[in-house]
Parts: structure tokens; C-alpha cells; sequence
């Protein structure tokens, strides 16, 4: 085991030439990669930062950001991601939580109270270009258990939660990578997600640690503009988001015949559905692989798209090293097939978060995880996400899986998304209520169409009491719903007797 950084140092005698990091016009080689990350260690050094303690990166998707991760590796830090879309007191909030040192931030964000911030700015650039590359940082076997990051949940609602990852866990995720997906040091991967969002910052700090080259793409962009990248860079390899797969799935197939050249394409965030596995296997890269993970654990599972026809409504079984159970509210194994609380353990999963014993012990069980989801697992050990258990519909005492309704909607081509809520009712507790975003360019259904539709595939108490037509569902950076949100534009439901 070693520092993560310390591979870097290899690349340099390895793959001197091979771009390591490309951002429109500005490329940075590997032989230039490791002596830059040391630089920015030891400028930090001078700025006060000291091993052990948190460093926030409140920096947009630059070459700045990555070069950030690896330089907190390398001087033995602990980094601390932070949205620089937050507000003031949104960063405040999260950089006291968690004891921040000091916060990397933009050039034109305002001044954090009492926490100090190094501007990224030219200055700050021209001080790491005169920094040591030969300062002694920790390196080698004694890394392995050393904190790398806190690794936040998307969003800033409530208290904040940061699960501690450590060096020897990040590698294990990146096993992962190289035993399941293939990713290698030949791979040229486009970056098109936040590097806040977990899948976002460990696909590049993967690909940089393997000797592969990592594409700066990110949000916001025009979805041809991506299409448009991925076939000017000759990319081999993706990691999107459902919402940006669906966008690309409605571009003209000339425009994304460069993704059909892809080696892997890889989603994650949320569950897509199995028509759109289908059409994304077949309109744009046959070798698409659907990731379930999270940002305390890393992967949970993978379907393949060998798996996909026989099993389209999975989320594919436990990648290497992980091993998942369904688990009841006392924490007891529950059969195969029945619904209960997934849980998984493994060499890359966190232990605990950051100075929170009370949520630690709500989401570690000894050794599992519980990430809140819902699940089943067959006996041929496929994973089924039944959905949040904080999203559990819950009429006249009758469980209802949102994302059973949501798969109906959408079988609707005129629907380009969907999301199911509770609708708090007086006489069942709760009601479903559905909300849509009707497809461009095709003819809005009416809600008593779409009613229709579920009553003829769902149960009666399954079928949504109202359906809510939006222009697009409040997401987070990771591209998942923000249901609590929809919930609170919900009206009052009017009483409705003799319902059943």
C-alpha cells in the first residue's frame, strides 16, 4: 500500500508524453504531473496546512480542482469537496462541521467568516510555480490507514455527514474500476460530472492513478457539445448521469456515433429504466454498464450488459469485494426476494463519518453499510432497488415502491421523466401523487390518460391520486430527485370518504 500520490511518480518514467489531464486548450503531461502536485503540496505547507488535518476545495471542475485532491494525498491532508455553488453560509456551515484548516476557493467567492480561504488566482499560481518539488511528505506502507477525504453526501440539507475514507479504502474502490469496468492506463475518459459528486472525483482520481487520461468536460454544457467532445477527443470511456443519457438519447444518431466507439459507458446517481437500458445499448454504446454506489462505500453493484436482457429491472450483482444482504428493522438477514434494508461490506466501504457517533451508529451496523435504500436480492444474487426507504409510500398501512409507479409512467414515450411522492392524506396517510415532464416535441398526455395507463398495470392503491405536470424535476449535483422538494409543493388533499 502507499500514498495515493506515489503514483505519480511512477507515470513520469512510464507514460512522460501521455497527456494526463485536458481542459480545451491547456493539457498537462504526466511528466509534468507529479512535480506540480508537489508543488501545490508544499505551497499549501507554507500556507499553514499541516498532515492530518481539512483542507475544503471549493474550486469549479478545472485542471485546479484534480491537481487540489492529489496534492491534499500527497502532503497527507484530508480533503474536504465542497460545492463552490454553495452559498456563504452554506460553506460556513459544512468548513465548521468538519474542523476545515483552510478552503481552496474561486477568485470571486466571497470571504468565509473566520475560516481562511486561498483564493486560486494567479498569485496563488505564480507561489505554487516557485514552491520545493523535493518537500518530504508522507509516503509508502504507513499511508494506508491515513484519512484521504470526507467524502459528503450530495446536498446540504440538515447536518452535514462525512464519511472518512482513508488511502487503503480509495484503492480499494479503484480495484473496482480495474477489475469490473476495465479501466485502465489506456483509457481516455471524459469527465462530464460535477467533481463534488463522489462518482465524479474518484472516476478522474481512478484514471490519473492508473496512467490514463482524464478529459475536463464539465456542467453546464449543451448536450451536443458533449456529444461533440466525446468525438473530438477519440474517448474510450464515460461515467453520466441518467438525465444526461436521456438527453443524449434524443439527439440524432449521426450526432452521437462516437459514443457507439466507446469501450465502456457507465451510469449512476439513479436507477434508469429498462426500456432506456435497451435503447442505450442500442443508440449509443453497447457496452453500457449500470453502476449502483454510493459516496460512503464507493460500487455496490453492476449490471452488465450480458445481464440486461434476463434482467433489466436489476441493478446487477456485487462487484469485487463487496458483499450485500437485505436486512430487517432489527438487523436481521432476510430471505431471498424479500423487500427489506440493504446493507453491504467490503474493503473500500468507510466505518464511520466524521464526528458523528449518533448518525454513524443509524447507518453502521458492525461492518455494513445501510445507505438507505430498499432492495431485494434473487438467489442468483441480482440486486432489485425497490427505492429510499425515506421515499416508502406508506397507504392505509400498505407499502408502495415509488419507483414501481415511476417504470409505468414512463413507459409513456410522451414522458421524458417522472417521480412519485407521498401525498399526505387523512383517511390513508398517504396518497401517491405523480409528477411528469412531458417529452419535447411530442403531444402532452392528460393526466386521466396517465391515470388510466397505471390503472391498467398497477394495483388500485397504486395509481397516483393526482398527476403534476413540471418543465423538470429539482435534482442535486449527483442528478438525483430532490423529492422533499416536489413533496412541499403539494397541495392540501381534500378529504375523499369511503376510499379504499
Amino acid at each position: 500500500m502507499m500514498n495515493l500520490a506515489d503514483a505519480l511518480a511512477h507515470h513520469v518514467q512510464a507514460r512522460p508524453d501521455r497527456p494526463a489531464i485536458i481542459a480545451g486548450t491547456r493539457i498537462v503531461p504526466y511528466r509534468k504531473l507529479d512535480g506540480l502536485v508537489r508543488r501545490w503540496a508544499a505551497h499549501l505547507a507554507d500556507c499553514g496546512a499541516r498532515q492530518g488535518e481539512v483542507i475544503g476545495i471549493a474550486l469549479r471542475d478545472t485542471i485546479e480542482h484534480l491537481v487540489a485532491l492529489y496534492a491534499a494525498a500527497r502532503m497527507g491532508a484530508v480533503a474536504l469537496p465542497m460545492d463552490w455553488r454553495w452559498t456563504e453560509a452554506e460553506k460556513h456551515a459544512v468548513a465548521k462541521q468538519f474542523d476545515a484548516r483552510l478552503i481552496l476557493a474561486e477568485p470571486d467567492a466571497p470571504p468565509i467568516p473566520g475560516i481562511p480561504c486561498l483564493t486560486v488566482d494567479a498569485a496563488f499560481l505564480a507561489a505554487v510555480a516557485a514552491a520545493a518539488t523535493d518537500r518530504q511528505f508522507p509516503e509508502g506502507p504507513a499511508c494506508a490507514e491515513m484519512p484521504l477525504l470526507l467524502s459528503l453526501s450530495s446536498g446540504t440539507t440538515g447536518r452535514p455527514k462525512g464519511p472518512v475514507v482513508t488511502h487503503q479504502q480509495f484503492l480499494r474502490r479503484f480495484w473496482t474500476h480495474w477489475i469490473d469496468l476495465g479501466l485502465n492506463a489506456r483509457e481516455t475518459y471524459i469527465s462530464a460530472t460535477p467533481m463534488y459528486f463522489g462518482g465524479g472525483r474518484t472516476f478522474c482520481m481512478s484514471l490519473l492513478f492508473s496512467g490514463g487520461t482524464v478529459v475536463l468536460f464539465p456542467p453546464p454544457h449543451k448536450t451536443e457539445e458533449l456529444a461533440d467532445e466525446i468525438a473530438r477527443r477519440n474517448v474510450t470511456s464515460a461515467f453520466l448521469v441518467p438525465t444526461q443519457i436521456r438527453r443524449l438519447l434524443d439527439l440524432a444518431p449521426e450526432r452521437t456515433a462516437a459514443m457507439r466507439r466507446m469501450r465502456l459507458l457507465l451510469s449512476s446517481g439513479a436507477p434508469l429504466h429498462p426500456w432506456e437500458r435497451t435503447a442505450i445499448r442500442e443508440r449509443l454504446c453497447a457496452n453500457f454498464h449500470e453502476y449502483y454506489a454510493s459516496t460512503e462505500g464507493g460500487g455496490v453493484s453492476l449490471l452488465r450488459p450480458e445481464d440486461m436482457d434476463l434482467h433489466l429491472d436489476s441493478v446487477g450483482r456485487p462487484v469485487f469485494g463487496v458483499e450485500v444482504a437485505i436486512l430487517d428493522e432489527d438487523g436481521n438477514r432476510l430471505p431471498h426476494g424479500a423487500v427489506g434494508r440493504l446493507a453491504y461490506r467490503g474493503p473500500g466501504v468507510a466505518r464511520g463519518f466524521h464526528n458523528d457517533a449518533d448518525a454513524s451508529a443509524e447507518a453502521f451496523l458492525g461492518d455494513w453499510f445501510l445507505p438507505g435504500d430498499l432492495a431485494a436480492v434473487n438467489e442468483a444474487g441480482y440486486v432489485f432497488l425497490k427505492g429510499r426507504r425515506k421515499d416508502l409510500i406508506i397507504r392505509g398501512g400498505v407499502n408502495i415502491y415509488p419507483v414501481e409507479v415511476e417504470s409505468v409512467l414512463l413507459s409513456d414515450e410522451r414522458l421524458a421523466d417522472a417521480a412519485v411522492v407521498g401525498w399526505p392524506a387523512e383517511e390513508m396517510g398517504e396518497e401517491v401523487a405523480a409528477f411528469v415532464v412531458p417529452r419535447a416535441g411530442l403531444a402532452q398526455p392528460s393526466e386521466a390518460e396517465l391515470i388510466a395507463l397505471c390503472a391498467q398495470r398497477l394495483a388500485p392503491y397504486k395509481v397516483p391520486r393526482g398527476v403534476f405536470f413540471v418543465p423538470e424535476l429539482p435534482r442535486n449535483s449527483g442528478g438525483k430527485v430532490l423529492k422533499p422538494d416536489l413533496t412541499a409543493r403539494l397541495p392540501a388533499l381534500p378529504a375523499r370518504r369511503g376510499s379504499g
